[in-house]
């Protein structure tokens, strides 16, 4: 298989940095591109009016999403990878399986996100939702640290 286009959801976690590492790798054992997608997570307040603390809500997810973007693209520039930054808006699974198809990716790679517990429960696991219905190979990585747990 040939993994030109790689696409890396993240949520900025910790979760998320060794599917980082990993996808920047396969990036540049196949001469790939990585692109990065931060989804802001609309569930939080779209059932709410929008007022000015859901504006402030939004202006961080924003940054956040910006900031975990920029790690990845830091971290494949200095490894000599070509690399795109995304922030879409939406439920997660639903946007990245969305942009997986839009963009003609040949793998996704990603943690497992930050969900655990009752969120995880409630919400499902957004990277079991991508395993079962993308329609390109999918790479989960569980970082090291986090399976010692």
């Amino acid at each position: 298989m040939d993994f030109k286009k790689i696409l890396v959801p993240t949520d900025g976690s910790e979760f998320t940095k060794y599917a980082v590492d990993i996808a920047i790798e396969l990036a540049g054992l196949s001469n790939g591109k990585v692109t990065a997608l931060f989804v802001l997570d609309r569930s939080i307040y779209t059932n709410s009016p929008m007022d000015t603390a859901l504006v402030s809500v939004h202006d961080t997810l924003d940054k956040e999403g910006r900031y975990a973007t920029k790690y990845v693209a830091e971290k494949a520039r200095a490894a000599g990878v070509e690399v795109e930054e995304k922030l879409l808006e939406g439920t997660p699974a639903k946007a990245i399986l969305q942009e997986a198809e839009a963009g003609g990716y040949d793998v996704i790679v990603m943690g497992t996100l930050g969900r655990t517990g009752i969120s995880k429960l409630l919400m499902g696991s957004v990277a079991e939702k991508i395993v079962q219905n993308a329609k390109c190979p999918v790479m989960v990585a569980k970082s090291p640290a986090i399976a010692k747990e």
